[in-house]
């Protein structure tokens, strides 16, 4: 009688496993979970690594989760401490994670010539953060010829680069390697030291920012870009107008920031001439949604460190392979206090009013990830012996899904001198980063339904 109650109860439990009807975000999420388990498994083989080199399970799960949320915080040298299986791995998983799970499926679903269903249709919209999920099926074509169209230029152009100081077959693996981690804004490297050994070279430096640009400014600019060159609409629309001119302000003053703050470092700038500065400044002003480093940035001064940590959360656009809290976000906000200051009703831009909800939004995003950082560095500057600035940077770096660290020059992030307990926090730091605190939001509350009643309002003090 035990056996058939226990039996009962089973199939009731499968039965109501299979019945829970997931939102198209929770999916997303939990088919990028099972692809860094995956990965950690994959990593965790012999022959992913080298025979003097024994991977730990919380290494392989931090190099799954970072080639998978793009990031590029390494625990293990990617070039000495993988064999080419395990970085064939890393760069599967840079790929399928930066175009998102939903993208690739539905590429496949397309090449099979079957039909794309609603669901699938709204599992796409959260992926590519669309604004029109009727025509996110037609932008997949789009988004793919673009990614794929830059990724195999760019890998073009550094193989020809790389051709004159490796053998042809190494070039073409390094410039295919770096041309998609530079467009995911993944930030790994096949060379110890990044791309330090390129610091003065213009060719290179321009095919890695012009990558991470075009990576990180997000796919709907590229949708509306396109509508307007092919007709279909003749004005760019307000999120587009916000993006490029967020990027623009954020190039300009984090290049000059950074030039001004280094000038006279003597371990950094002040040994380079005026061309080299100003190439190396930009270069991290672009790579700050990306991790690519072309000089020590340990030996950086606490104030440009400091400026870096605004830099990284801030992060790129929606929609984008790259993180934080994202440009349109950040652009809200102070469109806000310019409208308070000036003792405007609403958010204004472009002869647009800003709709309410998404004021909210922007500010429930900063202020989530504001507290995560600073609670995940509290809590490590407690646990792990290293300098609270450091911390707080590396903090920064996984939860903005870039890849700069005050490790060791380049070779390994601060986190591979992290306890396993350290690691586990930027583990999770990465995943935020990725899915952001709004997406992860899903898993507990539901679409709440429209209340048909409001509470009476009541002021209070705030300043």
């Amino acid at each position: 009688m035990a056996f058939v109650n226990s039996a009962g109860v089973s199939r009731s439990v499968v039965r109501r496993l299979f019945s829970i009807q997931l939102l198209p975000g929770q999916i997303v999420v939990l088919a990028a979970t099972a692809l860094i388990l995956a990965g950690t498994g994959l990593l965790m083989l012999p022959f992913a690594t080298p025979p003097q080199v024994e991977i730990r399970f919380i290494d392989a799960l931090f190099t799954a989760t970072s080639a998978v949320c793009v990031t590029g915080l390494i625990v293990l040298d990617t070039p000495h401490e993988f064999t080419l299986f395990g970085q064939l791995i890393i760069l599967f998983l840079i790929q399928i994670g930066g175009l998102g799970y939903a993208l690739m499926a539905t590429l496949i679903l397309l090449a099979l010539g079957r039909r794309i269903g609603l669901r699938d249709r709204m599992m796409l919209a959260e992926t590519l953060s669309t604004l029109d999920m009727a025509r996110s099926v037609q932008y997949v074509k789009l988004v793919a010829i673009i990614t794929f169209g830059l990724e195999g230029l760019g890998a073009l152009l550094l193989t020809v680069r790389f051709a004159g100081e490796m053998p042809m077959t190494e070039a073409l693996y390094s410039g295919v390697f770096h041309a998609i981690s530079a467009f995911n804004n993944a930030g790994f490297s096949l060379f110890s030291d990044s791309l330090i050994s390129y610091q003065a070279d213009i060719p290179v430096n321009l095919v890695i920012t012009i990558l991470i640009l075009m990576g990180s400014t997000g796919f709907l600019v590229f949708q509306d870009l396109w509508d307007n060159f092919t007709g279909r609409r003749f004005r760019f629309q307000t999120h587009t107008k916000l993006v490029i001119i967020t990027t623009l302000i954020l190039l300009g003053g984090g290049t000059m920031g950074i030039l001004w703050l280094e000038w006279n470092n003597p371990l950094t700038f002040q040994p380079l001439s005026f061309g080299e500065r100003l190439a190396v400044a930009y270069f991290h002003t672009v790579s700050r949604t990306a991790g690519f480093i072309t000089i020590d940035i340990s030996q950086m001064q606490d104030a440009t460190l400091y400026f870096l940590i605004l830099l990284m959360a801030i992060g790129g656009s929606p929609g984008s392979m790259s993180g934080g809290i994202k440009t349109t976000a950040v652009a809200i906000v102070w469109l806000t206090i310019w409208s308070v200051l000036r003792r405007r009703a609403d958010v204004e831009v472009f002869h647009r009013r800003i709709p309410l909800d998404l004021v909210i939004r922007a500010f429930c995003l900063c202020i989530l990830a504001v507290t995560v950082i600073t609670g995940f560095t509290l809590i490590l500057a407690f646990t792990e012996q290293r300098p609270f600035l450091s911390i707080m940077f590396e903090v920064t770096s996984a939860m903005g899904i870039v890849g700069m660290s005050l490790g060791d020059g380049a070779a390994h992030s601060l986190s591979a001198l992290f306890t396993d307990f350290g690691k586990s926090i930027i583990i999770v730091s990465m995943l935020l980063g990725r899915f952001g605190p709004l997406m992860i939001g899903l898993f507990a509350v539901k679409t709440a339904p429209q209340s048909r009643y409001r509470f009476p309002e009541s002021r209070v003090v705030i300043g």
